[in-house]
């Protein structure tokens, strides 16, 4: 058995024990089931929350997301130059996590309920409600997230030791993905798993109770990870923290500075265009499976698909970036995301039932084993990014640096939340008339054009920036 574990953590490059190795990995990427799984179920049902549930139309949910998204803009920035600042008993990056623990808690419900507001009719109020939800969620997953990825270049400062770091955050963003995400599809098909796979019923207002029991239930099933990664994870003592006074012109040159560095500015072109092109696609999948496909019944079997999917390419990403180098993954992965975006443009409201259904799950497959290699590339490029920033101004700025891949992960999807509601409804969609045969040739060109065509385009792009991202560990070293 020794020798078979010995085997075991030679090939995943594991130095030392377990509990010398994974544990500390283990409570630190913890945050991820909240960092990385909280957002999940906001992508996936909050925008036809807001319409077919709390009465907005697409460009009025839409809009929400525009206003969070340049409230985002500015307060990422500023949290990764506070982080970056912080001095502490308790370092510069934990004190936020905590802070920011509870709060988030509470602002999470707050985006899956009105309190009676919307019950009482006038859209304003709703959309009002729900605009501070988003700003307060936005604000206080900021104050969590850019202190904890800016705490990984200090606690992890060797090349390959950030991969191993890496995949086990994927493990922890699944187990919040999935849970919530299982809860909210069981909770919103009545705890009745074969409705929840095959018969999904068209979300309306009397789901309301649903929606609000889930937000209750994932607000405290997000917060608890905080608070454990705060009190589990050990933090460098303070080193270097900036006491220049801040000043627009101070800020000017901080950010760019950033874009100096020709690895940032690949790595900023890459998770752009990713961003782009899973925001996209997230956002208009239930509409187009609606009006386009008539899937919308097998809403929750297809995300189970692809959660699968997603999932079964970590480990074969890892062993790529172990033995072939961080941007390997990217490119063997990449052209399958584009070809599983690209299938969907063979389905039509003409297209036989059994044909876009098989089309659909390929194209699910296909989409989402792929995308997890250019998601892989960004997330283990950055730390090394961050080096290079450092090596170049003199100064430790990982939360400046932090900064950019929160502001584009979270940012983007707002912006282009507001892109694809103000789109489809300008190409005549309404949320009140909902099946193919009612569409418009206009209506269904709008929809196929923003989840097949233009995300189909900006994947091929991510892929061709990963091509072009040269730097190797013997480049780091």
């Amino acid at each position: 058995m020794s020798k078979f574990t010995d085997k075991i953590k030679d090939v995943v490059g594991l130095e030392g024990s377990f509990k010398e190795t994974i544990f500390p990995m283990a409570r630190y990427e913890s945050a991820h089931i909240t960092l990385g799984g909280a957002g999940y179920p906001i992508g996936q049902f909050h925008q036809q929350f807001l319409a077919y549930v709390e009465g907005l139309d697409t460009e009025q949910a839409g809009r929400i997301s525009l206003i969070s998204g340049l409230w985002d803009a500015f307060n990422d920035p500023v949290m990764g130059i506070i982080t970056d600042r912080t001095k502490s008993r308790f370092g510069r990056r934990r004190p936020w996590i905590l802070a920011a623990a509870v709060p988030f808690g509470i602002a999470y419900i707050f985006r899956w309920t009105s309190f009676g507001i919307s019950a009482g009719g006038n859209l304003n109020h709703v959309w009002l409600w729900y605009l501070m939800a988003s700003l307060l969620y936005g604000t206080f997953y900021t104050m969590a997230a850019i202190p904890h990825a800016a705490l990984l270049p200090a606690i992890a400062p060797h090349y390959f030791e950030r991969t191993q770091y890496k995949i086990v955050e994927y493990a922890f963003n699944s187990v919040g993905q999935v849970s919530s995400w299982v809860f909210m599809a069981l909770a919103l098909s009545g705890f009745n798993v074969r409705v929840a796979l095959t018969d999904l019923p068209t979300p309306s207002p009397a789901d309301r109770g649903n929606y609000m029991m889930c937000g209750l239930i994932l607000a405290a099933w997000f917060t608890w990870p905080l608070l454990y990664c705060f009190f589990k994870t050990k933090e460098p003592e303070n080193y270097n923290a900036s006491t220049e006074k801040v000043s627009p012109k101070y800020l000017y040159h901080q950010f760019r500075a950033v874009f100096a560095s020709r690895a940032f500015r690949q790595f900023f072109l890459m998770t752009l265009f990713y961003s782009l092109a899973r925001s996209f696609y997230s956002i208009t999948d239930q509409y187009f499976m609606i009006s386009v496909a008539d899937k919308y019944k097998y809403f929750i079997s297809l995300n189970i698909v692809a959660g699968i999917a997603e999932f079964s390419g970590s480990p074969l990403n890892y062993l790529l970036v172990r033995y072939k180098g961080k941007t390997f993954c990217g490119k063997l992965l990449g052209p399958l995301m584009t070809v599983g975006l690209a299938l969907n443009g063979l389905i039509t409201p003409t297209t036989s039932s059994k044909v876009a259904t098989a089309i659909i799950f390929l194209s699910a497959v296909c989409y989402n084993f792929g995308f997890s290699g250019p998601g892989f590339v960004s997330e283990n490029i950055q730390p090394d990014v961050i080096d290079v920033d450092e090596l170049m101004t003199g100064e430790n700025r990982e939360g400046v640096v932090a900064t950019f891949r929160s502001l584009f992960s979270k940012t983007i999807s707002s912006l282009i939340s507001y892109v694809v509601g103000a789109s489809i409804k300008a190409f005549g969609y309404d949320v009140n008339v909902t099946a193919p045969a009612d569409q418009s040739a206009r209506t269904i060109l709008g929809l196929r054009l923003n989840f097949v065509f233009i995300p189909t385009i900006l994947a091929a792009l991510c892929t061709l920036i990963i091509f072009r991202f040269t730097m190797t560990k013997q480049d780091h070293e």
